[in-house]
């Protein structure tokens, strides 16, 4: 972990100026700019709500911000680890010329991610308050919880890093895993209204959807989340990010002559 953290401290700059860099790049040319930070993940909110409120008929309390807590923690979650399966062979034109170590990479995309992923936690603000959510001290659990959504978020993009330098096809098995998950994470429903003892498996087995209804128990719902299988999760965040911290150390020197 020596070699890890003194590399954080030698590139970051690299991995905050790339970052600028992209999100730069993303809106140039475009009419709204940044706005579609904002409207992207409006659109998607509304998209579900209408799904589950209209058409299924979904009957929970302060729906619209159950929504967006959920979508805006998936979509931190699903956009880095669809990024990161090929991420290496996406950037083989620096990989190739220079040496970086290759979880900069990640790093750099999750800066991406977290900025836009803060704008949709102002729109979540923004939308307590005009439906008029009841705040306590809870919503300070969010912090811990964030911290352990990043670790494991992390730990996962940088074993599947290396794998897919290795696994052409890993890309698409990741993407049909993702979408199953999507379904079991209760992005748009309650976890708690599926039977037990289902309901309980897929909460303490299911890392996402666990913090996902945490989010919501803290910021909406004025409780703490559950403090075993957070302190839980966050240690296993920590095991795949030195997991996969390790492999990456290991092999890395050998990536530029496989892509």
């Amino acid at each position: 972990m020596k070699k890890f953290i003194n590399n954080l401290k030698r590139y970051y700059k690299y991995a905050i100026y790339s970052a600028k860099a992209d999100l730069k790049a993303e809106v140039a040319g475009s009419y709204l700019n940044w706005l579609w930070w904002v409207l992207d993940p409006l659109c998607f909110m509304l998209i579900y709500m209408f799904i589950a409120q209209v058409v299924f008929r979904s009957k929970v309390a302060y729906f619209p911000v159950f929504v967006f807590v959920g979508l805006t923690a998936w979509d931190y979650f699903n956009k880095n680890v669809t990024a990161s399966v090929k991420i290496v062979k996406n950037n083989r034109a620096i990989v190739s010329k220079i040496y970086i170590p290759k979880y900069i990479l990640i790093l750099q995309k999750s800066f991406v991610l977290l900025f836009k992923m803060f704008i949709s936690w102002i729109l979540v603000v923004i939308l307590m308050f005009i439906f008029k959510v009841p705040i306590s001290l809870n919503v300070f659990w969010f912090i811990p919880i964030m911290v352990t959504l990043y670790l494991i978020t992390f730990g996962i993009c940088t074993i599947l890093m290396h794998f897919g330098i290795f696994i052409e096809d890993l890309a698409n098995i990741v993407q049909i895993l993702l979408k199953l998950t999507f379904y079991l994470t209760g992005i748009f429903y309650q976890i708690s209204r599926i039977p037990k003892p289902y309901s309980s498996i897929l909460l303490k087995l299911n890392p996402i959807a666990f913090i996902i209804d945490s989010f919501r128990k803290t910021l909406i719902y004025q409780t703490h989340p559950a403090y075993f299988y957070l302190g839980f999760w966050f240690v296993v965040g920590v095991l795949l990010t030195t997991i996969g911290i390790s492999i990456i150390h290991k092999y890395e020197n050998s990536y530029a002559k496989v892509i």
